[in-house]
């Protein structure tokens, strides 16, 4: 019995162009599965994350917990998934990209470039996480700002209307890149830190206890994954640290997301400008890392549903 990554030189011997292409294909739609199950799983959170991040005024002298409870009673239940159909389109790219870079990017510089360990799960997984984003930024814009209308005070009415309003009022296709920079600034190591404290850990656990967190894949008896809960145990691990280590970056992003709808707009046009004036004005606890006890509530389960799913669909679409 060999565990997964010692056979994953094994992915790429291939030889048919057409099998090759819908290995590619099978990669995408895991990973698309993966982001999609995971983020719709802490949807709530989100929004109620969003709505502490941006200060939203109906909210921001509520905490987590209270924000939980009032968002439903002043604008009913099905709103604290506001903005989760921008984020479904948005996510399943997302995570497919991701995902697929991340093996594509482990396998280049292993191979190609000669670099390999624990510091090549590092590279890889902040260089897919940066493509993703750039891929997909326009779409995170627009689930933003449609999660951040409160009842009553909607500006946009829906993901068209947000993507024409946005393109006429913020200067054209500019204005789906605000905050593109700290975006892809707090993704290298959130994505970095996530697939290698994740990938680290599976290696550890498969080499020194086999038996006690490992079983045989579905899809190929010769592969050792990890048991599920042990799988989502590495991934709530993977996500704590990885979040903990960009949160300020992200609050950033936000606000610069918001844009107009902020009405302290014009102090949240750079990055480093957001940074200090939400630090000056909020401080560490209450602006730099505001919303972050909600952020290790909704991160352990989506990171552990995301790399979970996405090895169960390898398995079900046999990428083992």
């Amino acid at each position: 019995m060999v565990t997964e990554a010692s056979i994953s030189s094994r992915h790429t011997q291939v030889t048919n162009p057409s099998q090759r292409d819908f290995y590619w294909l099978r990669s995408f739609v895991a990973g698309g599965v993966a982001g999609c199950c995971a983020k719709t799983s802490i949807a709530p959170l989100d929004r109620v994350k969003i709505l502490l991040q941006g200060q939203n005024p109906h909210y921001r002298h509520l905490g987590v917990l209270a924000t939980i409870r009032a968002v439903p009673k002043k604008e009913g239940f099905l709103s604290l998934y506001k903005g989760n159909g921008a984020m479904m389109v948005r996510i399943f790219p997302y995570g497919a990209i991701q995902f697929m870079a991340f093996d594509n990017y482990r396998k280049l510089l292993s191979k190609k470039l000669g670099i390999t360990g624990h510091i090549h799960r590092l590279m890889a997984g902040s260089m897919a996480g940066i493509t993703a984003v750039i891929c997909t930024y326009p779409l995170d814009v627009v689930r933003v700002r449609l999660a951040f209308q409160v009842k009553g005070e909607h500006r946009y009415t829906g993901i068209a209307n947000a993507f024409q309003t946005i393109y006429k009022k913020e200067g054209g296709m500019s204005g789906f890149y605000r905050g593109l920079l700290p975006t892809i600034i707090g993704m290298a190591p959130y994505a970095g830190f996530s697939f290698f404290t994740y990938g680290t850990l599976k290696s550890l656990g498969l080499a020194y206890a086999p038996e006690l967190l490992g079983r045989p894949s579905s899809d190929n008896p010769e592969v050792l994954v990890l048991k599920t809960h042990v799988s989502l145990l590495c991934g709530g691990v993977a996500g704590a640290i990885a979040q903990t280590i960009s949160y300020p970056l992200d609050v950033a992003r936000r606000r610069m997301q918001l844009g107009a709808v902020l009405p302290d707009s014009q102090h949240c046009l750079t990055l480093t400008r957001t940074l200090k004036y939400v630090y000056n004005k909020f401080g560490v606890k209450k602006g730099l890392y505001r919303g972050l006890s909600l952020n290790y509530i909704r991160c352990v389960p989506s990171q552990a549903v995301a790399f979970t799913t996405y090895e169960f669909m390898k398995q079900l679409l046999h990428l083992n």
